[in-house]
């Protein structure tokens, strides 16, 4: 039948019949209809016929191909009848509109014109949108849209040159040419054409107006769209069949716009512009039966087609009477089925094919595209969702029902202050602090003294004494101590010194500052509510500015749209047989667009199905259309219907199988299937599946290779289980799009009963270059072997452990060398995905893994001793670190003897890892080990957690082992954790649920995962796993963090775009586009404080613009000045690095900080300084500033651009800002420890490129090393040159600071004892790091993909080497370093490519480097004369001489005297010379001296030189003896105080130490005594204190024997250590094969010499021990005092 829109220009009073009307009488009155339509336009166009006729008939002599295209009129009803209104009556009421002013109309006058049925009354209700738009609304073309495409009306900017051309469009795909979608003519021939209802129009019997729209028109069209009632009426009841696509907000993203889309003319259907619309009673119902099942009934739109209600089959409206009536606002769905509309019954047509309807009432709030997808409901069925996103979203609703919102415990809004627990008795135990408290009661804080082990609660009881005098009535629970700075609170249940923040106070020697506060006035602002608490668990609800790799490029709603597209154009084919050669071609390329906006995926249905289309059109036709349509009536399809019908079919299916893939809805609860089930185990069939092709390949793939291919590798563990298949060779397929296909059955001779559950399916694509691809006319290039292009992995059995079954699509990602080739990756800028389909067979039934029973496992009392042997290899293999070095041997050993391990804890992951198989025969035995296996500690179970360990129920137990760890530890591992997602199964798991329920009860561990999950997000091939966790995260942790996240999310991308603008600026433009940056970063914190990314304590109000900065490194990182938003805090100072990625650093940072906390738990604080870093984005981060720090190079080119070969620089540093000889021994106290932790560290974890820039030295003595952009021994390399040559950073000026000089002393054998103690910790846990490495070898970081990398490490902690041995290869490691010039030379370098030394140094920094401040001539005084008074000769550090200056100054009688060095004179000089270059200076004495420098002969003449440059320099011009240089040099520092007069500064040598053949020996010996396997060990480790002749520093070296040994056998020595009376050894000596019995009557003798190469050796002292005395079974570590025993 014919499809008669409402929108036919007439009002036709036909009283419309409920319930069914039969079939005759709807056609009789369908005819009368329309011959009233004929005579009423014969009547009015009287005058036209002549000229339309010609005008007709000419055009019907014009080839089809060439005939002009008429410009259709603008409606979105399927129409066919075009209506004209005469010219002068057009003209009069034209007329009548130009008297309105348009701009002066106000909403009020606009409605009630509009309403007023006396308004045109001298026309048709029809005719007063006609006129008001200019040309007929009633005009459709085929699908439903407007053809004035471009519309100009879509963005709302009325404009002139907008308006001036309407052009006509067709159906188009955004990736190709549009193709014609109309016929060439405006009508078919006349004498072949007719309306199914027998109506034949006459040549000439109708004029299609040329459309005209005014400026005018367009302003009252945008008055219409503002006013009330068609906010009423437009939005809220559905007005046509598309308005949905038109919306330009209703795709998210939007759909491809064909042009045939869209109109701006939807807004005005509510004007009731149908004359044939009749409103029906409220109680008229009706349904049928569709094609796909029931069809429910649905809405249609005010101007809904008024003969739906008169073609109602007879048999599908008595069986779909049943249905009750319903109510909806729904679009019409343009496919045959009952829909209950505003204008009619529920009525179908037959010639429309049926689509699954909505049951459901319309949601009232939903607008534009959304009330199609109520009609889609095939778009919300089980076929077209993920259920495991369902499942998981049920698993979120319940784990959030379990921290409800009233719970202060699991949600108190606030952050809690991380503990680190020590042990105990490290020294903490009756260690006191200062503690100051501000209350709310009292003006002054209360200050007391306090011991760390305290509990808080403690502390808190103590403050409440202060304004409380009965704490009987005090809740000492209901308050809390808020840190003074920082949006933290204690913990009351912990003790004081547990707290990192008291433990960073105490390493700082900062005052302890806290608020008490009681609960009730505490900031909450973070707690969820009871509203979040009944949210709706929505995945996508709050992604919104989360940036992922690949972008939805439909919706559901927007699918809808394309669907409701599909269906308009089907139904125009459908409608006219005498056309569909030519409408055929519009359904093609309807589904062409809806393939392509579906990532170009094509299946073989609908390729198939559009072939049968095309054929069936051009098949010859044997009835008439009206016979068609009969037969049609009673039931029989036309081919062309039935094809239709298939098509139809195929394009569901296809997106329904797109959604389930890649659109996941999560509304509604899963259901079981109700399908039948077979067990895995019971079937005899081999795994297959059919490769079918591969979709959206970029267009550089089809130039660049010439053949493609899989490889199919079915795995577990990350094992095959079976040799890799490789798929045929193919090229590329065109058909709507270039794809490659291989259509091949993939059959692996395994048995799916064999198959693990955690079974993996990897297919991985290859490219076979295409040689002539790049137009190279050489033939004689070698042929390059394939390329691997992306994989894909997908799991065989799902969440509920059915095996894969139907049709999947699985989206590629990229490796990095296709994505660096190919620049079709980047062609869809990471927007659109590579789908990859695959086809499994689809049994009757679904096959069900079920795992088999467990077997019993043996009671450990009942086992069999093991051989003594056999059990020491096992506690040797079970003591291992890690798996790395394990032979097969080993690992049957392992297994052999599973059930003894159960001994060692620890050794479980090793016990599994060595499991010779994990089928499902295997599975009974692992399971039964694992449950009956002793609780692992949960640093241990990280390791099961690995990508070796698939097998679901091992990470389950794991992860119920790790919950028993606290919210700081966990927030060690977090990174990890993280990483480990990707090595589940599926997205529903026990490691998800207890990262987000960890994060429900912990805002620290909360904000930490979102900006990891954030960033996981990136991640080609796992972020849409973690795009569903970010969501879940997002949902459970309430309003309040949300918006928390928000705000952090807005002022990183502020501070990313403002660090990239000044990044790619250049020169001075950096500091305006710097300023004018921070002044839009300043106006977001006008707008709200925020918490920063690096801790959610860290809470800033407002930048300070002035000390905000940049630094002249490669990056251009901005320095950050934030104002604490605590007015009781200090400054936030804070780094924004862009270009560089951060997350190595993070992962560096982190494993420094588990060190750190490893050290303090055994007792050893090695003062590390711990800063934050976090990743923001991709190559983006923000960095934490340490205070009161400097790099080495700013150091040491103080003292020239040579200062890196010097040896005081950083001692000299130190003593400027630790003047006190106390403050000094502190600050060298620091650094020694500190440079001890930084050396293990930086060589364990290979730190690399350390240049003087990446080390800094904090004023307090605290090194620490920064830029981790190099580790695992990635060298950094300078052409072919390997920069980094020493194992780690330690220079001769390091060792002068930890030798207090020149001469190395006991303290370089502290900070060796030191290195080795933290060394051999690190060793005893090396485990731990290898796991947490291991967990990150998939995270991205280029440094860290492989077991290479971890190969790296593994050798470096020598986890295998007992303590003695790694105390003695480190000792080695500290040579090698400190006698390195490699490194030296390395910093030189880099001073030189870093040279931006301009002057004197800006802020506040000193301008002199023995000078904290910088001193002026009004606050010292001018002065007057200044002369070299004398010398002294001084010895501390070493032996130099010092100068000492007579200053007088102006109003003084008294003269001053200071004491200044040689070398502090000539950085005088050097930076005068600097500030002024055109001045003439005085000369200074040359530096250079032959001989001996440290002697009175040359400090004498030194005096005499500096006397007379001093002169002559105060007589210089008044710029230069005025300078605040000058000042501040002649400044009194604290040495120029000491003592009143400069008589008493010199000291007198010390004498020196006496030798032996005085009578006396000195010094004292550290040995390290063992035995084992009938060997002894003797380390010398230490001497002290040795003495020798004359004086002079010895060349010591040991040498020992046992005795009695009348024939010296015994002999044994050290290597000799060069001019030092405390050397460092370490050295081993072994003495083998004596028993226990036979070393208690030896006793070892020790002697002490000193080499000499021009005399005998002198002796300095030795020892006796007897051997009896020692308890061999244990290691002894002793000092011994050296004595002048005799010499053997």
């Amino acid at each position: 039948m014919a499809q008669i829109s409402s929108g036919n220009g007439f009002k036709l009073d036909v009283a419309q019949p409920k319930g069914v009307v039969g079939k005759e009488e709807a056609l009789r009155m369908e005819a009368e209809a329309l011959a009233k339509l004929q005579m009423e336009k014969r009547q009015t166009l009287p005058a036209t016929s002549s000229s339309t006729s010609s005008s007709a008939s000419s055009q019907n002599k014009v080839h089809p191909a060439t005939a002009p295209r008429p410009t259709p009129s603008s409606s979105n009803r399927p129409e066919k009848d075009l209506i004209v209104f005469p010219e002068a009556k057009m003209q009069a009421e034209k007329d009548k509109f130009r008297d309105i002013d348009v701009d002066k109309l106000t909403n009020q006058e606009l409605e009630k014109l509009l309403l007023d049925d006396s308004f045109g009354a001298n026309s048709s209700k029809a005719s007063r949108p006609s006129l008001l738009l200019g040309f007929n609304l009633s005009a459709s073309y085929p699908g439903g849209h407007a053809t004035c495409s471009p519309s100009p009306f879509h963005s709302g900017q009325w404009t002139p040159s907008m308006l001036s051309t309407l052009s006509s469009s067709g159906v188009s795909t955004p990736t190709h040419q549009q193709a014609p979608m109309f016929p060439s003519a405006p009508f078919p021939n006349p004498e072949n054409f007719s309306f199914h209802n027998g109506f034949s129009p006459q040549p000439g019997a109708m004029v299609f107006q040329q459309p005209t729209v005014t400026l005018e028109m367009a302003k009252l069209f945008d008055k219409i769209h503002s006013t009330s009632e068609y906010l009423k009426n437009g939005r809220s009841a559905s007005t046509d069949l598309d308005s949905s696509s038109t919306s330009i907000a209703s795709l998210a993203p939007n759909p491809p716009q064909p042009a045939m889309e869209s109109p701006a003319f939807s807004r005005f259907e509510w004007l009731d512009l149908d004359p044939l619309n009749k409103r029906k009673a409220e109680g008229e119902e009706g349904s049928s039966l569709a094609s796909r099942g029931t069809v429910m009934v649905v809405g249609g739109p005010a101007g809904g087609d008024p003969w739906d209600a008169v073609l109602l089959d007879e048999t599908e409206g008595v069986a779909g009477g049943s249905s009750p009536p319903v109510e909806v606002t729904g679009k019409l769905a343009g496919r045959s089925q009952p829909r209950r509309s505003s204008t009619g019954a529920a009525v179908t047509r037959n010639h429309s094919l049926t689509i699954p309807a909505s049951s459901s009432q319309q949601k009232p709030n939903n607008q534009g595209s959304g009330k199609a997808l109520a009609k889609y409901t095939a778009l919300e069925e089980k076929e077209a969702q993920n259920l495991e996103v369902v499942a998981f979203c049920e698993d979120v609703a319940i784990l959030r029902s379990k921290f409800a919102h009233d719970d202060l415990h699991t949600n108190p809004g606030y952050v809690l202050s991380a503990v680190i627990p020590q042990r105990d008795g490290g020294g903490d135990n009756g260690c006191s602090v200062k503690v100051s408290i501000e209350i709310s009661e009292s003006q002054e804080p209360v200050t007391f003294t306090c011991d760390v082990s305290s509990p808080v609660e403690l502390l808190i009881m103590q403050a409440l004494c202060w304004v409380h005098d009965d704490l009987n009535q005090v809740d000492i629970g209901s308050y809390v101590l808020k840190v003074c700075g920082q949006e933290e609170v204690l913990q009351n249940k912990h003790s004081l010194g547990s707290h990192e923040y008291v433990q960073n106070c105490r390493k700082w020697e900062a005052e302890i500052k806290l608020q008490l506060l009681s609960q009730s006035t505490m900031r909450r602002d973070l707690a969820r509510t009871a509203e979040d608490d009944t949210a709706q668990v929505d995945l996508e609800r709050h992604l919104g500015q989360v940036e992922r790799p690949f972008k939805e490029n439909v919706t559901r709603q927007g699918l809808a749209d394309y669907l409701e597209g599909y269906h308009n154009q089907v139904n125009i084919c459908l409608q006219n047989e005498s056309t569909q050669y030519k409408t055929v071609d519009r359904v093609v390329q309807t589904v062409k667009n809806l393939c392509c906006a579906l990532d170009e995926v094509e299946t073989q249905a609908i390729t198939e199905a559009v072939r049968r289309v095309k054929r069936s059109v051009n098949l010859p036709r044997t009835r008439s259309p009206e016979v068609g349509s009969k037969s049609s009536a009673n039931g029989h399809l036309s081919p062309v219907e039935e094809c239709m019908g298939f098509l139809t079919d195929a394009v569901y299916d296809l997106a329904k199988l797109y959604l389930r893939s890649f659109c996941p809805h999560a509304e509604g609860e899963s259901a079981a299937e109700g399908r039948g089930s077979m067990e895995a185990s019971g079937t005899t069939d081999h795994l297959q599946f059919t490769l079918f092709a591969m979709h959206g390949i970029p267009a550089v793939w089809v130039s660049s290779y010439e053949k493609y291919y899989l490889m199919c590798a079915l795995t577990h563990n990350g094992r095959n289980l079976f040799k890799p298949i490789q798929s045929k060779k193919v090229g590329t397929y065109k058909s709507f799009f270039y794809h490659i296909k291989w259509d091949e059955m993939i059959n692996f001779p395994m048995a799916v009963a064999l198959l693990p559950l955690e079974s993996m399916l990897t297919l991985s694509l290859f490219g076979i270059l295409n040689q002539n691809a790049s137009g190279s006319p050489d033939s004689n290039k070698q042929r390059k072997g394939p390329e691997v292009l992306g994989k894909v992995s997908l799991p065989l059995f799902d969440f509920r452990r059915v095996l894969a079954r139907g049709t999947k699509l699985l989206c590629l990602w990229t490796s990095p060398q296709a994505a660096s080739a190919a620049a079709g990756i980047r062609r869809k800028n990471l927007a659109e995905r590579i789908i990859l389909q695959v086809d499994f067979p689809s049994p009757a039934v679904d096959v069900l893994y079920v795992g088999p029973q467990e077997s019993p496992c043996p009671d450990p009392n009942t086992l069999e001793e093991l051989d003594p042997d056999l059990r020491r290899r096992v506690e040797k293999l079970c003591s291992r670190a890690s798996t790395f070095g394990l032979t097969r041997a080993d690992r049957q050993l392992l297994w052999d003897q599973r059930h003894h391990c159960r001994a060692h804890t620890h050794s479980l992951p090793k016990v599994l890892a060595s499991a010779p198989s994990w089928d499902w025969g295997s599975m009974a035995e692992i399971h039964a080990l694992l449950h009956n296996w002793p609780s692992l500690q949960p640093v241990c179970a990280l390791e099961l957690l690995d990508s070796k360990f698939a097998d679901t129920e091992v990470r389950s137990v794991a992860v119920s082992w790790i919950e028993s760890s606290s919210d700081d530890e966990l927030a060690d591992y977090l990174p990890q954790l993280v990483q480990a997602l990707k090595f589940e199964c599926h997205l529903k798991n026990a490691l998800v649920i207890f990262l987000l329920s960890r994060a429900q009860g912990n805002v620290n561990i909360t904000l930490y995962l979102y900006w990891l999950l954030r960033d996981a997000v990136q991640d080609p091939a796992f972020g849409r796993r973690y795009d569903q966790v970010l969501g879940a995260l997002l949902c459970l942790c309430g309003a309040g963090l949300r918006a928390e996240l928000d705000k952090q999310t807005r002022l990183v991308t502020l501070l990313g775009a403002l660090a990239e603008k000044v990044r790619q600026a250049g020169g001075y433009a950096r500091q305006v586009v710097l300023q004018e940056g921070l002044e839009r970063v300043q106006s977001f914190f006008q707008r709200n404080s925020c918490r920063l990314p690096l801790s959610p304590s860290l809470e800033a109000k407002q930048l300070n613009i002035k000390s905000c900065s940049f630094f002249n490194s490669n990056a251009v990182p901005l320095k950050l000045a934030l104002v604490n938003a605590d007015p009781l805090g200090e400054e936030i100072n804070v780094m924004f690095k862009v270009g560089e990625d951060l997350r190595q650093d993070m992962l560096a940072l982190q494993m420094i900080r588990i060190m750190d906390r490893i050290w303090l738990q055994e007792g050893l604080d090695l003062r590390i300084v711990n800063f934050k870093c976090i990743s923001t984005g991709k190559d983006k981060g923000m960095v934490e500033l340490v205070p009161s720090s400097d790099t080495l190079r700013k150091i040491q080119v103080e003292y020239g651009v040579t200062g890196s070969f010097k040896d005081k620089p950083l001692a000299e540093w130190l003593r400027k800002y630790n003047p006190a000889e106390d403050e000094y021994e502190k600050a060298s106290e620091n650094f020694i420890y500190s440079c001890a932790g930084c050396c293990v560290a930086t060589y364990v974890l290979g730190i690399c490129d350390r240049h003087n820039d990446n080390i800094m030295l904090r004023s307090t003595g605290h090194m620490f090393h920064i830029d981790f952009g190099k580790f695992l021994g990635h060298a950094q390399m300078f052409g072919s040159f390997k920069r980094d040559r020493a194992p780690f950073v330690l220079t001769s000026d390091m060792a002068y600071v930890i030798n207090g000089g020149e001469r190395p002393t006991s303290r370089f054998q502290l900070f060796v004892d030191l290195c080795s103690q933290a060394y051999n910790l690190i060793r005893k846990h090396s485990g731990l790091f290898l796991n947490l490495l291991s967990l990150m070898t998939l995270s991205g970081l280029p440094e860290l993909t492989g077991a290479q990398d971890l190969k790296y490490v593994y050798d470096a902690l020598q986890p295998q080497t007992t303590d003695a041995e790694a105390t003695i290869f480190f000792t080695r490691l500290i040579e090698t370093s400190l006698g390195s010039v490699a490194t030296k030379f390395n910093f030189f370098i880099h001073n030189l490519a870093q040279m931006r030394f301009s002057g004197l140094p800006s802020n506040d920094e000193p301008i002199l480097s023995f000078s904290p401040k910088t001193y002026t001539l009004k606050q010292e005084g001018r002065i007057r004369d200044a002369s070299i008074f004398s010398f002294q000769k001084r010895y501390n550090p070493d032996k130099h001489y010092t100068y000492v200056v007579r200053l007088l100054r102006e109003g003084q009688s008294e003269a001053q005297f200071l004491l200044r060095t040689f070398d502090e004179f000539q950085e005088l000089h050097n930076k005068l010379c600097i500030l002024f270059p055109l001045w003439k200076l005085p000369g200074f004495p040359n530096r250079m001296v032959l001989g001996r420098t440290h002697i009175k002969d040359v400090a004498a003449k030194r005096k005499i030189e500096l006397n007379s440059y001093v002169h002559n320099l105060l007589r210089s011009s008044t710029e230069v003896t005025q300078c605040d240089l000058i000042y501040t040099f002649f400044h009194p520092i604290a040495r120029d105080d000491k003592t009143e007069g400069f008589e008493a500064m010199s000291k007198a040598p010390e004498a020196p130490p006496l030798s032996p053949t005085s009578g006396r020996v000195e010094g004292e010996v550290k040995l390290s005594v063992s035995y084992r396997n009938s060997t002894l060990f003797i380390m010398v480790m230490h001497i002290r204190d040795l003495v020798s002749e004359e004086g002079t520093d010895p060349n010591p070296y040991v040498k020992t024997y046992l005795l009695p040994d009348p024939h010296k056998t015994s002999k044994c020595k050290t290597k000799i250590s060069r001019k030092t009376r405390n050397p460092t050894f370490n050295e081993m000596l072994v003495y083998s094969g004596y028993s226990k019995e036979t070393l208690g009557l030896r006793e070892l003798q020790l002697s002490m010499l000193s080499a000499e190469s021009l005399r005998e050796n002198c002796y300095l002292g030795g020892v006796t021990l007897k051997l009896k005395d020692f308890d061999l079974s244990k290691e002894t570590v002793n000092w011994y005092k050296l004595t002048a025993v005799p010499y053997f």
